[in-house]
């Protein structure tokens, strides 16, 4: 059953508190305005790495080792609907879609996992340099971002690197780019360590605004209960985003103001 948010949600997501006016206080980039429209279940178990909406389901990468996976879901119930273990050696991160194929990255190990978008049965992997964190394919070529300031983009089919863009916000490299989405032509970008959204110009590298869901941190929200902000959703067709977190109890449906 669908969960609806109470009031105290929707006039919490317009404030921003203490921690996010210090956090703001050296950049040049907006605060963006959002409404909280709905809330849904989402499994406390689920250590939320890659998260992507396609034709009304989530697909989520989860990590740790020895409980990583790749699962299909369903939005108002939070039920895993198909899961895809990962080996006990592998860390799942980011998770992209291109075509009928998932792509999800590992950890530390180096390794992608090409799987069929109906069945997520493996049907492939491939090798890449560095730490893999998040990955999105932006209709031409997929972007990964491994921790640093620095979105990696690599050629569908080779997964070669074909060139590298540096993130900044008035001068300053924005760090630990994690969990990436396309919103419309700009790149969302979670920032490990935070509740804040970067949304990035990616001609430029340049932040352009910024999203504080630390409101969203209610009742069993806690940061002692539920680890970081990472999991970021669009919805094209009805402009709806959807982010959640590392064992986070609640998906919660964004509209961008």
């Amino acid at each position: 059953m669908r969960v609806r948010l109470v009031c105290f949600f929707l006039i919490l997501a317009f404030a921003s508190g203490t921690d996010a006016d210090q956090a703001t206080a050296h950049t040049k980039a907006p605060q963006l305005d959002y409404r909280v429209t709905d809330s849904f279940p989402h499994d406390r178990a689920a250590f939320t790495q890659g998260l992507l909406y396609h034709q009304g389901f989530l697909y989520e990468s989860t990590g740790l080792y020895g409980k990583s996976a790749l699962r299909k879901v369903e939005i108002s119930s939070g039920k895993t609907l198909m899961r895809q273990k990962l080996g006990n050696t592998y860390f799942g991160e980011g998770l992209a879609l291109q075509g009928n194929q998932l792509v999800q990255l590992t950890w530390r190990e180096k390794t992608a996992f090409i799987y069929h978008l109906d069945n997520l049965e493996e049907i492939g992997r491939f090798r890449y340099g560095g730490e893999g964190w998040g990955l999105v394919f932006d209709g031409s070529h997929f972007i990964l971002s491994d921790g640093s300031s620095l979105l990696r983009f690599l050629e569908p089919g080779t997964f070669s690197e074909i060139r590298r863009l540096r993130v900044t916000d008035n001068g300053r490299d924005v760090e630990k780019l994690n969990e990436l989405e396309i919103v419309e032509d700009k790149l969302f970008a979670n920032i490990l360590g935070s509740d804040r959204i970067a949304r990035i110009d990616l001609d430029t590298g340049t932040v352009d605004g910024w999203l504080d869901l630390s409101p969203l941190r209610g009742k069993g929200l806690s940061w002692r209960k539920a680890a970081d902000l990472n999991g970021i959703a669009y919805d094209a067709a009805t402009r709806r985003v959807f982010v959640t977190g590392k064992r986070w109890p609640w998906l919660f449906e964004l509209m961008l103001e």
